[in-house]
């Protein structure tokens, strides 16, 4: 796959190398050619000195025949920019923006760029360890409208419908993995002692999940669900 990554921080750097890494195709855009510097001697990729948000920049490093981009300056105004050029100009498909202002997400989301926002990523992976909250958390659905929660449960827990646990519009289980076997949950579905579900969870019905399984999981190791 061919990507372009506009902004060489170490957001964007660290992403170039992973990608190069497992082989892809990737070109890094910056103004500033000292920023190049982070992807190392040995960087698999190619380089192009520009701002992200110049049609010409973008065409010389290969925006018209782009599998996806990403735009990681440290600018939100830069990043969505740069993010509609690909998308109206180049009529590139797959579009990631970092967005450091929470309440512009949704905004752009309608405009059809995907948006990842690390103060509230950052600010759900504090609350979750503050909390000692007996889950693991997936990165979120929909950017913190709601989570995807993995839990293990326990001999307490056997018995239980799948349905006991789901709560309209506010908790849906989505799949069970029991051993090497992973299905789709069904509402009649009985859970086992060592399945680990996967849930949708609303934020509003959070303590409500964390309750049903707080005193099974206190002192139990979770396994992150697939």
């Amino acid at each position: 796959m061919k990507y372009l990554i506009v902004g060489c921080g170490r957001v964007g750097s660290t992403l170039a190398k992973l990608l190069t890494a497992e082989s892809h195709d990737v070109t890094v855009v910056d103004e500033n050619p000292a920023a190049f510097k982070r992807l190392g001697n040995h960087f698999a990729g190619r380089v192009e000195v520009g701002t992200g948000i110049d049609n010409d920049v973008l065409r010389r490093a290969g925006a018209e025949s782009a599998d996806g981009f990403v735009a990681v300056t440290d600018g939100d105004n830069r990043n969505v920019m740069a993010a509609l050029i690909a998308q109206r100009m180049f009529g590139i498909k797959k579009i990631v923006a970092r967005i450091y202002d929470p309440p512009r997400g949704s905004l752009y989301r309608e405009l059809g760029i995907e948006t990842v926002c690390p103060t509230t990523i950052g600010a759900k992976i504090v609350r979750d360890k503050l909390m000692h909250m007996p889950y693991d958390s997936v990165p979120s659905f929909d950017f913190g409208k709601v989570s995807s929660l993995a839990v293990s449960l326990q001999t307490g827990d056997a018995g239980l419908r799948v349905s006991d646990i789901e709560q309209a519009k506010l908790i849906r289980v989505a799949a069970v993995r029991r051993g090497a076997h992973v299905f789709v949950a069904s509402p009649d579905d009985v859970l086992e002692a060592g399945d680990e579900i996967n849930a949708i969870v609303a934020p509003e019905a959070l303590s409500d999940f964390v309750a049903k399984f707080a005193a099974t999981t206190q002192d139990v190791p979770v396994v992150l669900s697939a």
